[in-house]
């Protein structure tokens, strides 16, 4: 089955709450400040994703959401798949539509943060064309102002 890409929808916001709940502690835990881990709670999650639907592309398997990325602009902000869809290609499906709707924005260039200690990822995003340019601490949004993560910038000419 080929997943259907689509603008999320606001009853999307739960399924996208729990798998980027569920994806940032595999990718995150132990490779960021404390001090983000510690107000990024499940509770957050849920709020950010209401908050983010116009932001949000999903991947729908059958009829669940298997999938999202956010694109802001120039950046890929969020991709995440569900465990249960993980390896099935929707990871790539879903980064090819994230670098379409830079390109659409206006842009020539797409750029994405990862975690430093994120070597899947890392790896996921080299395979898929995408160069590492390096290290930088990406200022993660907070009510009370960003946080410097370790990332390395990634980017990629769509």
């Amino acid at each position: 089955m080929t997943a259907l890409i689509r603008s999320a929808q606001a009853e999307d916001a739960d399924a996208v709450a729990a798998i980027w709940y569920s994806g940032w502690g595999d990718g995150h835990l132990g490779h960021v400040p404390e001090e983000l881990v510690a107000i990024r709670t499940k509770e957050s999650f849920w709020t950010r994703a209401a908050e983010r639907v116009a932001d949000t592309t999903v991947a729908v398997e059958g009829d669940e959401v298997a999938g999202f990325v956010m694109v802001v602009g120039d950046e890929v902000e969020q991709v995440y798949v569900s465990r249960d869809h993980r390896g099935s290609g929707i990871a790539a499906v879903l980064l090819a539509e994230a670098e379409r709707q830079v390109k659409a924005n206006g842009h020539a260039d797409a750029w994405l943060a990862v975690a430093t200690g994120n070597a899947r990822a890392r790896r996921f995003y080299e395979r898929s064309g995408w160069s590492d340019a390096g290290a930088f601490d990406y200022p993660a949004g907070t009510d009370s102002g960003p946080i410097p993560v370790p990332c390395h910038r990634y980017v990629k000419p769509v």
